[in-house]
């Protein structure tokens, strides 16, 4: 697994010229591939392994729209062409089937705003949930999964976004964006209207704006807790 952006849209069906590898984790090659590294025996006890550990960075407990699941699988040729094709280059195991079940799975788990604004926080602080206290990812990893947000995470639109906002983030393609001031908190949006790239247009303009009115971009040299703070009590 690489940690370039792609320069390509999200579904582009190609990988790194030298290395036969999905860019990175964050495009649909590199999450076919870690879906593939995640999937269990039965299949199904990999799902329910993966909502189960959202649903512990959310704080509550998460379910999949299998009807949404149905359609993605009806409709998932595209992603079937990337998977074959990471096969080939011995990207993946021969349980390709497996593989793409537990990524159609995955791409259907239902989350609210809110939800994702926990998972975003949960991230922010140090893998640990802040409102159930529970350690719910390795916190020596963290560094890595935020650097790959942060250059890859809003797809071939990835360099603005670190330009103009300036926090790791994911967007998806449901219209959903979160964001992770480290340390500080979580930020989530939903607006389902997508731009060229693939990204929600009115979430961007949104957290644009929230990151220019509390200072939250990583460069920003104001104190981000207290203009938050300010914002939050209306003074």
């Amino acid at each position: 697994m690489g940690v370039e952006p792609s320069g390509d849209a999200f579904n582009s069906i190609e990988l790194d010229a030298k290395t036969s590898r999905p860019f990175n984790p964050m495009i649909n090659a590199g999450a076919i591939a870690m879906a593939s590294l995640i999937k269990k025996s039965p299949v199904e006890a990999g799902i329910q392994a993966f909502v189960d550990k959202m649903g512990e960075a959310a704080g509550r407990r998460l379910r999949i729209d299998y009807a949404v699941m149905q359609s993605e699988t009806l409709t998932g040729n595209r992603n079937r062409a990337i998977a074959y094709l990471m096969r080939n280059f011995g990207i993946i195991d021969e349980q390709v089937n497996e593989a793409l079940h537990q990524y159609f799975a995955q791409c259907s788990m239902l989350v609210t705003v809110q939800d994702m604004a926990m998972m975003a926080a949960t991230l922010a602080n140090m893998g640990t949930n802040p409102i159930t206290r529970k350690r719910v990812f390795d916190y020596q990893y963290l560094k890595y999964v935020l650097t790959v947000m942060f250059t890859c995470g809003l797809y071939d639109y990835a360099g603005g976004w670190a330009y103009e906002v300036g926090l790791p983030a994911k967007s998806g393609v449901a219209g959903g964006i979160f964001g992770v001031v480290n340390r500080q908190l979580g930020v989530s949006v939903y607006s389902p209207k997508l731009d060229g790239q693939g990204n929600s247009v009115r979430g961007i303009l949104a957290c644009r704006e929230l990151a220019s009115h509390l200072g939250l971009h990583a460069f920003e040299f104001s104190n981000v807790g207290s203009t938050f703070m300010q914002w939050l009590m209306g003074t």
